[in-house]
Parts: structure tokens; C-alpha cells; sequence
């Protein structure tokens, strides 16, 4: 993938980068694959916001993805690669030899007509999903499970993977694109390859309308705000927050304050993203 660079003819074409979509093969989606998204805004069953700036949007349907990869065994054909309104990776139309049809996220290299399978009789090469403890050392892999048959829920972003690193008895360590060193079991299943549109990190939205076009609304700085709708609001001319810390519009603080709530898998982290 390429990336496409427009001629300044206005300030927000100035420094606009977007794909050139060469690797897609097939504009329409499979229809059997297909589910309509009904938009929220946000907004949870009772109709308050409970995520922030977002709404509007360009409409779009779900593409019904194949994360579990359990079509153990049973060969498939590449028919299409497709682009997906829904995640920054392609995906991949799979043809299975018993005539069923399945989406998967399009790993780097992956081409139309290639075969893939799952399974342990799954040879190591690009689209195959194969459990942890088949996959050699070194290999990068994405689309990874935490709990076998719940499907993949590590490295799914386009242009990201992870390496396979040691066997550790039932475990094996892997290191994921954050820097993190996480010992997974091995009997949970992984695709091996990296996933594709590998130059997504680098599109430069270039305006706000594009932003817009995703479903993101506008964010607005707590210092523009007045002191009940922010902690940072208020003051005559530009005032500094004036608190111990930055804060949340809710109170919380900002800054330096762990969010994150103990799950049973932590145990299972040997080194954290960054080094912390």
C-alpha cells in the first residue's frame, strides 16, 4: 500500500495524505456478510452521553468478522480483499471448500487466490491460524486469543503484530507491538503474518471535516469552559488551573492517577508496555 499526496489547492488539502486503495479487489461487500449499525451518538439506553464527542458520521454497515478462526481443517480461498469502514486493517473474502464464506482480517503479502486453513495441521505461513505453542519462535503473529474460542482480541490494527518469543510449559511468552511481554496460553490460537495497510499510521486527516466523516465531534478545552461545566473554568482572561492537579470534568484527576482496575490476567504480564 501507497500512500497519495494532494496538491495544495486549499489550506485544508495542504499536508492531506489519504490511501490509494491499490490492494482492494472488490468494491461491494459480501451481502450475506453484512449487518446494519444503528448509531448512537454516544448515548446509552437511557439516552444520557456516556462517551464524549461522538456523532454525525458517514453511514455504515458492520462486516461480520471472522475473529474465532474455527473452520479447523477446512481449506479456504482469498476471493477478495476489501476495505472495512470499521477498522483501519483490510480484510479478506474467504471461500471455504464447503462453500462457506468468511471475512478475516487481511494480514501483509495475503493475495487473492492464495489458501489459508486453521488448525494444528496448519502449515506456518501467512493467513493460517494455528494455536501458540505450534507457532516457532520468532514468527509474528496477530489476531490473538486470551481465552481459546472466544476469538482474537490482541493485534488486530493495521500494520501491527506481535512475535512469538519462548515456550514456557503451558504458557508462551509474547512480546506485543506496545513493548509488552505477556505469557498467553498455548493452546490459544494466533494468525500468523502481520496485518496489512501497514501505512495507515501515517494518513494525515489534513481538516477537521474528515475527522467529522468518522463519527467525531468536537473537543473543547476545560480552561474554555465556565467553573460548573469544568474544574478548569472560569477566571477573567487566561487563568491557570489553579488546582493540585489537572482534573477531569468530573472531579478526577488527570494526570498521574491509575485508572486501571486488577484483572486476573495481570498476573500473566512479565514486563508492561514502556517499561513501567
Amino acid at each position: 500500500m501507497a500512500l497519495k499526496i494532494y496538491r495544495p489547492t486549499s489550506p485544508g488539502r495542504r499536508g492531506m495524505t489519504g490511501a490509494t486503495f491499490e490492494e482492494i479487489t472488490k468494491d461491494k461487500p459480501e451481502k450475506s456478510l453484512v449487518v446494519p449499525i444503528k448509531k448512537r451518538g454516544g448515548r446509552n439506553n437511557q439516552g444520557r452521553i456516556t462517551v464524549r464527542h461522538r456523532g454525525g458520521g458517514a453511514k455504515r454497515k458492520l462486516r461480520v468478522i471472522d475473529f474465532k478462526r474455527d473452520k479447523i481443517g477446512v481449506p479456504g480461498r482469498v476471493a477478495a480483499i476489501e476495505y472495512d469502514p470499521n477498522r483501519s486493517a483490510r480484510i479478506a473474502l474467504i471461500h471455504y471448500a464447503d462453500g462457506e464464506k468468511r471475512y478475516i482480517l487481511a494480514p501483509l503479502g495475503l493475495n487473492v487466490g492464495d489458501t489459508v486453513m486453521s488448525g494444528s495441521e496448519a502449515e506456518v505461513k501467512t493467513g493460517n491460524a494455528l494455536p501458540l505453542n505450534l507457532i516457532p519462535t520468532g514468527t509474528l503473529v496477530h489476531n490473538i486469543e486470551l481465552q481459546r474460542g472466544k476469538g482474537g482480541q490482541l493485534v488486530r490494527s493495521a500494520g501491527t503484530a506481535a512475535q512469538v518469543m519462548v515456550r514456557e510449559g503451558e504458557y508462551v511468552l509474547v512480546r506485543l507491538a506496545s513493548g509488552e511481554m505477556r505469557r498467553i496460553r498455548g493452546e490459544c490460537f494466533a494468525t500468523i503474518g502481520q496485518v496489512g495497510n501497514v501505512e495507515h499510521q501515517n494518513i494525515e486527516l489534513g481538516k477537521a471535516g474528515r475527522k467529522r466523516l468518522m463519527g467525531w465531534r468536537p473537543t473543547v478545552r476545560g480552561s474554555a469552559m465556565t467553573p460548573r461545566d469544568h474544574p478548569h473554568g472560569g477566571g477573567e482572561g487566561r487563568s491557570p488551573v489553579g488546582l493540585p492537579g489537572p482534573k477531569t470534568p468530573w472531579g478526577k484527576p488527570a494526570l498521574g492517577y491509575r485508572t486501571r482496575k486488577p484483572k486476573a490476567s495481570d498476573k500473566l504480564i512479565v514486563k508492561r508496555r514502556k517499561g513501567r
